[in-house]
């Protein structure tokens, strides 16, 4: 069997966890030869959300430093997966579309994947000035980095584990999302970027628009702009430490 680790990060998501979990199709993924774990990395909530996750089969990982990227962090240390798949806790990703991205990874031979929910039919699924600002930062983040990715804050992407250990993202926050995809493409991995359906957002809104836009373009050009030997550094480094 293959083995795939999903890892969804949640901070106050329990109302919605139930519907996303079990949106994970593992039935139909063991059929296709996946065996599958569930990750939810519980980020510091003050509500149930690690006991809903954990009653719904998942394993919990804890994370007490609040932010995106610190989520991911502690989520990717967990996982055991050869593939990794991610996507949010608030039902807007469509991890019932995971057989065909899976598909397509192993079809067209791709090491990274990430999706792009920036197309005409999602329009009613993000706010206008949240469409106009991910447009914006993307157009930004393909003129630094060369990579043609048309949206670069797309939270869910599919890749294999051995990418992780071979790039070093540092963002501890949203801006986490960009810096994998750009990481990851100009460490030389082969990638992709496929549409996918986005979905209406269930429950509080977490993003706050204009101090994570600014931490966005700041990381983009100490990104673009970083040592490229610091980067074969830290990739040697996180490649030879012991776990």
């Amino acid at each position: 069997m293959n083995t795939l680790s999903v890892v969804i990060p949640a901070l106050n998501e329990a109302p919605n966890l139930p519907t996303v979990v079990n949106s994970v199709p593992t039935s139909a993924l063991r059929a296709l030869g996946w065996e599958t774990e569930v990750i939810v990395v519980d980020n510091a909530s003050t509500d149930d959300t690690a006991a809903v996750a954990a009653a719904l089969g998942a394993t919990v990982v804890s994370q007490p430093e609040r932010g995106y990227g610190n989520a991911y962090h502690a989520g990717f240390r967990a996982a055991k997966g050869d593939v990794i798949a991610t996507g949010d806790a608030d039902c807007t990703y469509p991890f019932d579309s995971l057989p065909e991205l899976l598909g397509t990874l192993t079809e067209a031979d791709v090491e990274f994947m990430t999706t792009n929910r920036l197309r005409r039919e999602n329009r009613s699924a993000m706010k206008r000035s949240h469409t106009i600002a991910n447009h914006a930062l993307s157009a930004l983040s393909r003129a630094l980095f060369r990579n043609g990715l048309r949206d670069s804050q797309s939270g869910m992407w599919v890749f294999r584990r051995y990418v992780w250990d071979g790039v070093d993202v540092k963002s501890t926050g949203m801006a986490f999302s960009q810096e994998i995809k750009n990481a990851a493409t100009r460490a030389g991995y082969r990638y992709l970027e496929v549409p996918i359906e986005y979905r209406n957002r269930q429950g509080e809104v977490k993003l706050n628009a204009l101090p994570d836009g600014m931490a966005n373009l700041r990381q983009l050009f100490e990104h673009r702009f970083r040592r490229s030997g610091e980067e074969r550094s830290a990739r040697y480094e996180r490649r030879h430490t012991p776990a």
